[in-house]
């Protein structure tokens, strides 16, 4: 069977909504504008096959899930995923648990990316609404008459009109390209590290996710399964994965999160591993003419605290509002505030993962600043209004908007 549920079907030469990137963020909007009667396209660069394969954090906050399950996507989400409250903490010799969920109400889901991709993959292939792979998009045009999305595919190069464009195909796609550089209002941080990070065949170490600041470095431990484990460690920016052999990987996991009131950290076969830089990116331009970025394409947050796959499901959930108000009603004001209405809640995320990224991490500086580190450490552990605040964005803050299934949008409807 051919990796394109198109079955080389070609590419529509016009749409509604022409969608740049299948991934979460992408895939979720073409479902939602779907639901709203609203034809779209969706131009995908990479293989089926390696779309279904990519293994990204797999941390759903309770509103993503809401909306993924009101949408009528999430049964297998609810049926495998597994529901936390919180996480752990572990230094000193002693690990704490942060359970948020008195405090809020809500719940996390563990549910891997890959599989949540392939359930909208499958939910789209539904729709018989158009989804091709293996067609790389070399550049958009946002103004002018048309709005215009130029691919490429084994047939050759063509060009997709569209009433409106989104990119959701990543940082380093054309969708962010695509703004003059002088506009976007980039917002950038390095971090002096990444993360290297294994898939084993071994038991969780905790029963919910674990941070584990220590002085060489935090490792992070999470769970995919009952017999699979995905797990982290703090390395130089500049390291090379094929330095770190599998048994230097278990020994430098296991002196990390070991504790005086813990088992030693069960070890088993590596069947995947990754190395991921740290940085966050915000472009403050979340549109432009009639092109509109969503997920990475317009921030990027590091991985701690599993914010990028849910800034993506809020920014479609925003989106899909505004563009079924301006294609089925006629009303422009919320496309004209997307950016103003999406990028509070970005920006909120951002401060999170970087308040985790600082805390938890050995970051260089003076002896203060480690005192600054483990006072809040002890702040976290110690104080329930401390918690209530971190479990507040941990397990979800609101969407801006609600999503909207095909219902009038009134011209006095909130943004």
């Amino acid at each position: 069977m051919s990796s394109d549920p198109t079955h080389g079907a070609r590419v529509p030469s016009r749409t509604q909504v022409a969608i740049v990137g299948a991934g979460p963020a992408g895939l979720t909007l073409g479902h939602l504008l779907h639901l709203q009667g609203i034809d779209s396209v969706i131009l995908e660069r990479s293989s089926r096959a390696h779309v279904e394969q990519r293994l990204r954090a797999g941390i759903i906050e309770q509103p993503s899930v809401d909306l993924l399950v009101a949408a009528g996507l999430g049964d297998r989400l609810l049926r495998e995923g597994m529901r936390h409250s919180g996480f752990y903490l572990r230094y000193d010799d002693v690990t704490h648990y942060l359970d948020f969920h008195p405090y809020t109400g809500q719940y996390a889901t563990v549910y891997g990316q890959h599989e949540l991709v392939k359930d909208l993959i499958a939910a789209r292939i539904d729709t018989r609404r158009p989804l091709h792979f293996d067609t790389e998009v070399t550049a958009i045009a946002p103004s002018g008459p048309t709005p215009a999305v130029r691919y490429r595919t084994t047939a050759g190069e063509r060009t997709l009109e569209a009433d409106f464009v989104v990119a959701a195909d990543g940082f380093h796609g054309a969708g962010r390209a695509a703004i003059p550089a002088d506009v976007r209002g980039e917002l950038i941080r390095e971090y002096p590290v990444a993360w290297l990070g294994i898939l084993a065949e071994s038991t969780p170490a905790a029963p919910e996710g674990m941070y584990c600041p220590h002085p060489n470095g935090l490792s992070v431990h999470s769970m995919r399964g009952p017999r699979l484990s995905r797990q982290y460690l703090q390395v130089p920016a500049d390291t090379d994965l094929g330095d770190w052999s599998d048994p230097q990987i278990w020994d430098e996991l296991s002196v990390r999160c070991a504790a005086a009131d813990a088992v030693p950290l069960e070890t088993g076969p590596i069947v995947e591993r990754s190395l991921a830089p740290l940085r966050s990116y915000v472009c403050s331009t979340m549109q432009y003419k009639r092109l509109f970025l969503a997920g990475d394409a317009a921030h990027i947050v590091p991985p701690t605290g599993a914010k990028g796959l849910n800034l993506a499901i809020s920014d479609t959930c925003v989106l899909s509002h505004a563009l079924g108000a301006a294609i089925n009603h006629g009303i422009t004001e919320h496309l004209t505030r997307y950016t103003a209405t999406a990028l509070p809640r970005v920006m909120a995320a951002q401060r999170f993962s970087a308040l985790l990224t600082t805390t938890l991490h050995a970051l260089p500086g003076d002896g203060f600043t480690e005192a600054l580190r483990r006072a809040t450490l002890d702040r976290w552990v110690g104080s329930e209004a401390a918690r209530h605040e971190l479990g507040e964005v941990y397990l979800g803050l609101p969407f801006a908007t609600a999503p909207t299934f095909g219902t009038p949008i009134g011209a006095g409807a909130s943004a």
